[in-house]
């Protein structure tokens, strides 16, 4: 993976939003009805969201974002891995910028919500080795017993 690429991302390309597209539809597939957290296309295009990409070469590998809760701190979002690609340590590459960005805004802390069900054991385990420990909901998220709220102090 030594040729992979982390880059903003306008959330215009073809790529991208069927990735999205599908990280929608999967999401919505697992999780019950009221407790899907994941943004659209539209909404990641809110000015208070950093976008990135992974590629390799024209292939696109994953997707992440950072948005800002306030001055000093940021929430992890969009974390999705192309399925073809999953078990290749993409995320972990997406994670590390996120978090490289979030130490250069000069944020105290990263906070991310993500599933309870099992099917997101490997996204909680995979936050749990970079530091991030269990907490209660935070900014507008409510206690969901379909939710695991994670935070990160930096």
């Amino acid at each position: 993976m030594s040729r992979l690429q982390i880059r903003s991302d306008d959330l215009t390309g073809k790529k991208i939003a069927d990735l999205l597209r599908e990280h929608i539809e999967n999401m919505h597939e697992m999780t019950p009805p009221g407790s899907v957290h994941a943004l659209d296309l539209e909404a990641l295009r809110s000015p208070d969201i950093t976008f990135w990409t992974a590629w390799e070469g024209s292939e696109l590998l994953g997707c992440g974002a950072l948005k800002e809760l306030d001055s000093r701190s940021g929430e992890v979002k969009s974390m999705r891995t192309a399925k073809a690609h999953r078990r290749r340590g993409v995320a972990s590459k997406i994670l590390e910028h996120i978090i490289k960005e979030a130490e250069r805004r000069a944020y105290d802390r990263l906070y991310l919500e993500t599933g309870a069900i099992p099917e997101f054991a490997p996204a909680r385990a995979l936050y749990t080795r970079y530091g991030f420990e269990y907490r209660g909901p935070f900014a507008d998220y409510i206690d969901d017993p379909n939710s695991v709220f994670m935070t990160l102090a930096l």
